[in-house]
């Protein structure tokens, strides 16, 4: 804490608890769907307390579309405007091991009075690297207290690496808590070195609300398909890691024997021209449907239409879309990696090695064979609603802030007994 938060502090308490967030994984100018999690419980815990989100935007984003940038930038505000959109300079392909100095470096000197200059309670870092190290030097250079919160690629991935694997421990260590969003994660943490007493699980949650189920005729009839059509949906980034290109072909050998069955990516992505070539190659153009983004409010009526979800990653953490699938009734076939069989009972779907295309292409056939029990998926993920998990995220980073305030006035009661005590 510095000089002018420590007499102000002195004087009154802030008025509300104050959190400062750093996180790319947060709606951007570029992608306004981008970390809907992070949007549904962020957005709850603004109602509990005054915070900020440093959402950092690539530098190379903002140089190709200048005066896009602005104009987008004052609309995701005008949503958002707990938001402060920050430039990110970091050198584009090499360097990775300094990308958390370089985010450190941008928020230093374009936010320097928003950091400095402002009463924090604590500093959240939500996403491993490089957020999460960065925010962590921060937060040690104005001596807050600092919690950390891990999704999954940014540990699963990132910590394979040893440079970017000794920053993410360094930082892990000095926080006062770490939120994985899986056991599996929180397992992977101890791995690489983070102290178990620190950390804890607290999965994503669904609006159930939100994801409802509807009635599945009048769902595919509204989005233009026939009763008879069978949906087999995927969304999400249409990608490589997501397993995009094993759906395409595990579909592909399930066409003739189901031929009412349809693929549907609903989502963007870079892989979305080269999976458009391999349905044309494969002859399956009229059967497979690209579309496109949509925003988080207009998913429900495809999860809803949807004769069975599929999410073939490669790698995940706890993926919300499952949670939503199951909120909505729909049924998963999904890869066993991360904390998903954590969230994904028997009697809600069939897990499957990732990139194995002819496993996946058998659980697919047996899933859309089978009946399931559509309102047991619903009350599974009713188990999982974000009001529970805001309100256990909202005690944690309550508690880091009590923690440091309580070791600092023992601290400083030590030092006072010290020099009273009498000399020998």
């Amino acid at each position: 804490m510095n000089l002018r938060d420590a007499v102000s502090g002195a004087i009154a308490a802030p008025a509300a608890f104050r959190l400062l967030i750093v996180s790319n994984l947060f709606a951007d100018p570029f992608n306004p769907s981008r970390g809907t999690y992070n949007q549904e419980q962020f957005g709850r815990l603004a109602k509990a307390m005054d915070l900020t989100v440093l959402v950092p935007v690539s530098w190379l984003a903002v140089l190709r579309h200048p005066l896009a940038y602005r104009r987008l930038k004052r609309e995701a505000v005008a949503r958002w405007p707990c938001a402060d959109y920050v430039v990110y300079w970091y050198l584009p392909g090499i360097g990775r091991r300094l990308h958390a100095a370089s985010l450190f470096l941008s928020l230093l000197l374009q936010r320097f009075p928003t950091l400095f200059l402002r009463h924090w309670d604590c500093v959240l870092g939500s996403w491993g690297y490089p957020d999460a190290v960065a925010a962590c030097a921060l937060a040690a250079l104005r001596r807050t207290p600092f919690v950390a919160k891990v999704h999954g690629t940014d540990i699963n991935g990132f910590t394979r690496e040893p440079a970017r694997r000794a920053q993410i421990r360094w930082a892990l260590n000095r926080a006062r808590h770490v939120v994985a969003v899986s056991a599996a994660l929180r397992a992977r943490l101890t791995e690489i070195g983070v102290d178990p007493a620190r950390t804890s699980v607290l999965y994503n949650g669904v609006d159930m609300r939100r994801f409802l189920p509807l009635p599945q005729r009048e769902s595919k009839l509204a989005l233009g398909y026939t009763a008879e059509t069978r949906l087999l949906l995927f969304i999400g980034n249409v990608q490589r890691s997501k397993g995009c290109a094993n759906l395409l072909e595990a579909f592909a050998r399930l066409a003739s024997r189901l031929p009412a069955l349809r693929l549907v990516y609903v989502g963007p992505g870079p892989q979305v021209a080269e999976l458009t070539a391999r349905a044309g190659a494969l002859g399956l153009a009229e059967r497979v449907d690209f579309a496109g983004r949509k925003a988080h409010d207009e998913l429900a009526p495809w999860f809803c239409a949807a004769d069975l979800f599929c999410l073939p990653s490669h790698s995940e953490g706890v993926p919300n879309v499952i949670l939503e699938a199951m909120a909505c009734g729909t049924p998963v076939v999904a890869t066993d990696v991360g904390g998903v069989a954590e969230v994904l009972p028997d009697h809600a779907g069939l897990l499957v090695p990732p990139q194995d295309v002819p496993a996946l292409a058998a659980a697919l056939f047996i899933a859309l064979g089978r009946s399931w029990d559509r309102a047991r998926l619903i009350e599974h993920a009713a188990g999982f609603q974000w009001e529970a998990n805001v309100a256990r995220l909202d005690h944690l980073l309550r508690q880091a802030a009590h923690d440091t305030a309580a070791d600092a006035a023992a601290t400083a009661a030590r030092k006072v007994a010290k020099r009273a005590a009498p000399k020998r």
